[in-house]
């Protein structure tokens, strides 16, 4: 049978220039925060920049606290009049999404106090600011932000212009960082266990915050070949490097289970930031590579191909004539131990099945899943791929969020 189960939101890995809506940022910020810290914690050149003499190293997340090395021109003489500071510009203005390793640049009217009060930043980021003109400051992150991260840099009141005036008003500008690169993002998750593929840089990946993060926005050079020796064509066939394929997405909505992150296949913040603590730690997929195969040559079967080899072959039941399974690939996105499946026969009837066991949705209605028939391996469903209940069970155990599952002829 074939339950009315749509797959929930999910658009495909986030990349740059891809037409899909964007990620809300709040809904992901606690989560997304931890891992980012983490992140920039785990630098190892986030100290390798020294500052000019006119102002010490700061970290964003204690940028209230005032420099120390304040010059004697921070105090106003009896003959100057406070003039009040006024924010003229931001880069970035907010307009444009750039790079995470773009600098923030902070200009005012008048010239800044040395030991003026800093900028704060959100989310907290380890990082330096200096002061190269008198009426500019300076951030430059110890390592690039996370993609399409939100960053909002917020101006107190307690500013202090060179003069001894204070900033007229709190002043806040928030801008969206880039997207991610799609081809960065699929070397990623091949480099981690993610996919069938593996990518081999043409030179060795500097294993750092910044250089991950800097490789995040501009990907290295090098060639993907597929991890296993004897991949099936079906599968082998579904790989396209550069290109949003149903692999990339099946693998990032794996990585997101892997994760206790929502699994909709969208590479938004949460799973860059967790793909980039992964990768300075080399942490790779704990589960093996699964792919799920239907073909639908009588008898019709259901086979299970997991790290280079078929480890399970079962008969199956696809859709009738009235409702056929569709032909393509696409990841699992739902899935339930027990569920009561309903919906309308062809006829125009309702059916209403109570406990249908082991079920994996992976193309809006249809799923693998256990029911009952008198024989299997032919056209008997509405849509579904049908298995013996014992083999349905084999099948969920062996089967997970964003396995590929592949019907063909």
């Amino acid at each position: 049978m074939a339950a009315k189960h749509r797959r929930p939101g999910s658009k495909g890995a986030r990349v740059a220039g891809a037409a899909l809506a964007a990620v809300t940022v709040s809904a992901v910020a606690a989560a997304t925060l931890v891992v980012v810290n983490r992140y920039w914690t785990a630098s190892s050149d986030a100290t390798t920049t020294s500052p000019p003499a006119s102002r010490q190293t700061v970290p964003a997340s204690n940028a209230s606290a005032s420099s120390t090395s304040a010059s004697s021109a921070a105090t106003p003489s009896a003959a100057q009049t406070p003039v009040p500071l006024h924010l003229v510009r931001t880069t970035p203005d907010g307009a444009t999404r750039v790079s995470g390793a773009e600098p923030i640049v902070v200009t005012f009217d008048e010239p800044v106090a040395a030991d003026t009060t800093l900028p704060t930043l959100s989310p907290a980021t380890p990082g330096r600011w200096s002061q190269p003109t008198p009426t500019t400051l300076r951030f430059a992150p110890a390592a690039p932000f996370v993609p399409d991260t939100k960053v909002t840099v917020t101006l107190p009141t307690g500013m202090r212009a060179a003069n001894g005036g204070l900033l007229a008003a709190t002043a806040s500008v928030s801008y969206q960082v880039a997207d991610g690169s799609l081809l960065r993002l699929q070397q990623l998750l091949a480099e981690l266990d993610y996919l069938p593929v593996r990518f081999t840089p043409s030179l060795p990946e500097t294993n750092t915050a910044r250089a991950q993060g800097e490789m995040a926005f501009d990907p290295p050079m090098g060639d993907f070949t597929m991890r296993f020796p004897s991949t099936p064509q079906p599968l082998a066939a579904l790989w396209r490097p550069g290109e949003l394929d149903t692999l990339t997405t099946g693998a990032v909505m794996a990585f997101e289970n892997t994760h206790g992150l929502a699994v909709d296949g969208d590479a938004g913040p949460a799973v860059w930031s967790a793909l980039l603590n992964d990768a300075l730690d080399h942490t790779v997929d704990p589960h093996p590579y699964t792919w799920a195969w239907t073909t639908m040559t009588h008898p019709e079967t259901l086979r299970i191909w997991s790290d280079g080899q078929f480890v399970f072959s079962s008969k199956a039941n696809t859709g009738i004539a009235a409702a056929p399974t569709p032909k393509g690939s696409w990841p699992v996105f739902a899935r339930y131990r027990s569920q009561t499946m309903q919906g309308t026969n062809p006829d125009g009837t309702k059916y209403v099945d109570p406990g249908v066991p082991y079920i994996s949705y992976f193309h809006n209605g249809d799923a693998i899943h256990g029911f009952k028939r008198a024989s299997y391996g032919s056209e008997q469903s509405l849509g579904c791929v049908e298995l013996p209940y014992d083999a349905a069970a084999q099948v969920w155990n062996l089967i997970d969020y964003g396995t590929v599952v592949t019907v063909t002829s």
